[in-house]
């Protein structure tokens, strides 16, 4: 199957772009290179030995989305990758977060069934659940608006409103929604990875940038959380497993909407994960505890098994191979793809 991936230069999206060519599809990534490099391309051909073409472009612009179509369509699939995505930012700049969230599914549904696409995968989050009470998160957890502690869970828990709408009047279509749980990780090559303009935002790329000398020292936001250590704790998935699920999303799609956890089942707390990639690394890192952030929880993890049963999918790397594959990738790229 031929698919557009709206944000696909990004961390997740290439990923993606070479599971789907090593299991034999066609990807063509549509992307504003606002948070990447246009060289991941060269790079996931130098992986897989295939091309995935770039259109340099937005994907809340519904032109640059219709030149996708005329220049490299038609397209079985668009898997939806284009959002911005840290959630301490969407509390300060709520605005930016509401419009590019929303704009980009907007353009993308509205050329997309225009021209006959068969089925719309989207990047969801494990934040749209609003009920710590419901750890482990099923895919019936609660999910209300007015609960949701941030604009970046709230934009997505919008997304979905909007997409399941969508679904009942084009009943054709199939609607898969990912409720993705904390993205870590890198191809085992090097070569692709996490590569975030400025601080990052996220804990691993911060980790990483730490262990490498680009930053002083990693910050605990939080150790008086009700967790064991008291500090915050995620599902960290590995974000090559990640892009395997999007291909098992991909070929069982069939009309309808359908929704599922990406994620391990396993809570790892950040002292945890900051201890792993100190085992990666050799040597401890230099670190202290700040404040908690706006907007962030004391846990959230899921259980995935709707994914294992009805798509034949499951996560099998640990974390630390995690932390190793991220050392990897910052190593052989202190300077991300550009440096």
């Amino acid at each position: 199957m031929r698919v557009l991936l709206a944000g696909g230069a990004g961390y997740v999206g290439a990923h993606t772009a070479i599971a789907l060519i090593e299991a034999g599809h066609e990807a063509v990534l549509l992307d504003d290179l606002t948070n990447t490099s246009g060289l991941v391309t060269e790079r996931i051909a130098r992986i897989t030995g295939g091309r995935a073409p770039l259109v340099a472009g937005s994907a809340a612009h519904v032109d640059d989305v219709e030149r996708a179509f005329a220049e490299h369509g038609p397209f079985d699939s668009i898997m939806h990758f284009a959002a911005k995505k840290a959630v301490g930012e969407s509390v300060e700049k709520p605005l930016d977060y509401y419009a590019n969230n929303l704009d980009t599914t907007y353009a993308l549904l509205r050329v997309g069934i225009a021209n006959g696409i068969r089925s719309f995968i989207f990047s969801s989050t494990g934040t749209v659940y609003s009920d710590p009470a419901d750890l482990p998160f099923t895919e019936e957890a609660t999910r209300n608006l007015v609960d949701l502690s941030n604009p970046y869970s709230k934009s997505k828990l919008m997304n979905e409103v909007v997409l399941a709408d969508v679904q009942k009047v084009n009943p054709g279509l199939n609607i898969t929604l990912l409720r993705y749980f904390n993205p870590v990780g890198a191809h085992e090559s090097g070569l692709v990875g996490e590569d975030p303009k400025g601080t990052p935002n996220n804990l691993m790329p911060f980790v990483a940038r730490v262990a490498v000398g680009a930053l002083p020292e990693v910050g605990i936001f939080g150790d008086d959380y009700d967790t064991p250590d008291g500090t915050g704790q995620r599902d960290y998935i590995h974000v090559v497993d990640l892009a395997e699920g999007h291909v098992a999303a991909l070929e069982k799609a069939q009309p309808g909407l359908a929704a599922y956890n990406l994620g391990t089942g396993i809570p790892v707390s950040v002292r945890e994960l900051v201890a792993s990639f100190e085992r990666a690394v050799g040597h401890e890192l230099p670190k202290s505890v700040k404040p908690r952030r706006a907007g962030d929880l004391a846990a959230t993890y899921c259980d995935p098994s709707k994914a294992e049963h009805e798509l034949g999918w499951k996560a099998t790397r640990t974390l630390d191979d995690m932390t190793r594959d991220v050392w990897n990738w910052q190593q052989k790229n202190p300077g991300g793809y550009e440096g």
